[in-house]
């Protein structure tokens, strides 16, 4: 089940990527890792050694590895009791599955939209909803989520990912506001284009950005305990202005 680089632990907790082969996970994991030990769960978990390499050399003092179908919802809750039992409390909880999924495919099968919106939406909030259990149990933690401003106002040429963004900012927001006072936070960020494995051969977007930076910013938020970010930090009052354009011109705008 684990493959291990060292045997000790950190007491501040464990830092745990789910979507362990994520560009902007790793890159997470990376920024945290020197002391911590590391838990990055993904399919093929036994097929993570580039990552695994990556975290272990910035600094971390014990990098595992996990077996976890984000899409299995009947596994989550076994996958975490898991983790904690053998590896100890997570400090740091990131999700960073996701799929971008076929746009134009999405529109005439609707079997491959419901796949784009159970990975992005559903899994999602079936992870969330164990998580927060278990940190609330445990009386702290920190909850990274990756919605991204495609679901700010959702857009004819990308929604259905679209969509299942929006949904999982309001899923994610509401349950920022159950965890207050509870010791566990919830970090929401919204990122825009990011060029990457998940966006190669697509135009890249204004104002995009890479995984490295998403990590910065997302990094940087947790360090100063916010409860959001947008990356990089001008698209906020872009899209709050972009709620403002009419229909017509909105409709039209491209991914």
């Amino acid at each position: 089940m684990s493959n291990t680089t060292s045997d000790s632990s950190s007491t501040a907790g464990i830092v745990v990527v789910f979507g362990g082969r994520s560009e902007i996970g790793v890159e997470i994991a990376a920024r945290l890792a020197p002391g911590r030990t590391v838990v990055l769960a993904a399919r093929r978990a036994d097929h993570l050694d580039e990552p695994v390499a990556q975290v272990r050399a910035a600094g971390a003092t014990a990098v595992h590895t996990v077996e976890f179908d984000a899409d299995a919802l009947d596994t989550h809750a076994a996958v975490l009791d898991s983790i904690t039992a053998v590896h100890g409390t997570i400090d740091v909880a990131v999700l960073a599955f996701g799929i971008l999924g076929d746009q134009a495919r999405a529109e005439t099968d609707p079997a491959h939209a419901v796949a784009v919106v159970h990975t992005d939406f559903v899994a999602q909030v079936g992870l969330l909803t164990v998580l927060a259990q278990r940190l609330r149990a445990q009386g702290r933690g920190r909850i990274v989520v990756f919605s991204s401003v495609a679901g700010w106002r959702v857009r004819r040429a990308n929604y259905v990912y679209g969509s299942a963004k929006a949904g999982l900012d309001g899923f994610a927001s509401g349950l920022a506001d159950a965890l207050h006072g509870s010791g566990v936070s919830l970090l929401l960020v919204r990122p825009g284009f990011v060029i990457g494995r998940m966006t190669e051969g697509m135009s890249p977007a204004p104002l995009s950005s890479t995984p490295p930076q998403v990590a910065d910013a997302t990094v940087r938020a947790l360090q100063r305990g916010r409860g959001e970010v947008w990356v990089p930090a001008v698209l906020r009052p872009v899209f709050f202005g972009m709620r403002l354009l009419p229909r017509a011109v909105w409709r039209r705008l491209p991914r």
